[in-house]
This record gives structure tokens, C-alpha cells and sequence, in this order.
């Protein structure tokens, strides 16, 4: 992972502890694929994209959530599931992170998308 995706995950955990959700762990892999992010919210099990992209992207973050990694995730999202044995709703959410300037990574934004894709 190059350092923008890494500041990228380490901003979007602060945002998501910070607006009440509990991760469960990030990084996740599977034979089917990897989840960033694992979190519970009130009611949800989520699993989380991050994309984050310096300014002058050509496209938005959540663009680069293709078809083939949505399919990638979900898999490795049953896969969790049924390893650990979780009975809970589930969705799927994007955390766009975006750097104002390019290798600063202290100037950001964040867009969460819910509900970004389904199984």
C-alpha cells in the first residue's frame, strides 16, 4: 500500500471512532479477497472501502470501487461472517479521503458514503 492509502485508512479509523463506530479490525484477508475496514455501528456489521487521492485525482475516490472489488469484498465479507459466526445485518460503506495537496497528508477531507453497494 503506498502512503497515501495508508494515511488514508489511519484518517478514516479516527473519523469512524469518532462518530461512533466500534472496529472490530482492519485489513482483513481472506482467500476471496481484503476488508479495510470491519466496524459495528448501532445495528450494522459494516465493512468499509477506503479510497483516498491526492489532489488532482481524475476521478473520485468511490470511482475506483470497481465491480470486480465490490465482488471481492462482499465474498470476503461472507467469509467473515460465517468464520465468526455474526448474526447481524450487514451493509457496505466507501470512505473517501481526499488530500488537498499532493504528499501533504495533514490537510484532508472525508465524504462517507453509506450504503455505498449491496450484496
Amino acid at each position: 500500500m503506498n502512503k497515501t492509502g495508508e494515511w488514508g485508512e489511519i484518517y478514516a479509523c479516527r473519523y469512524l471512532r469518532e462518530n461512533g463506530i466500534d472496529i472490530v479490525t482492519a485489513n482483513y484477508q481472506c482467500r476471496f479477497g481484503e476488508i479495510d475496514i470491519v466496524g459495528i455501528d448501532k445495528k450494522h456489521l459494516v465493512f468499509f472501502e477506503v479510497k483516498a487521492r491526492s489532489a488532482g485525482s481524475i476521478a473520485a475516490p468511490a470511482e475506483f470501487v470497481t465491480q470486480d472489488k465490490q465482488r471481492k469484498t462482499i465474498l470476503a465479507s461472507s467469509h467473515f461472517i460465517s468464520h465468526y459466526k455474526i448474526e447481524m445485518p450487514s451493509r457496505f460503506d466507501v470512505i473517501e479521503v481526499y488530500f488537498k495537496e499532493k504528499d501533504n497528508y495533514e490537510d484532508y477531507t472525508i465524504n462517507h458514503i453509506k450504503d455505498a453497494y449491496s450484496a
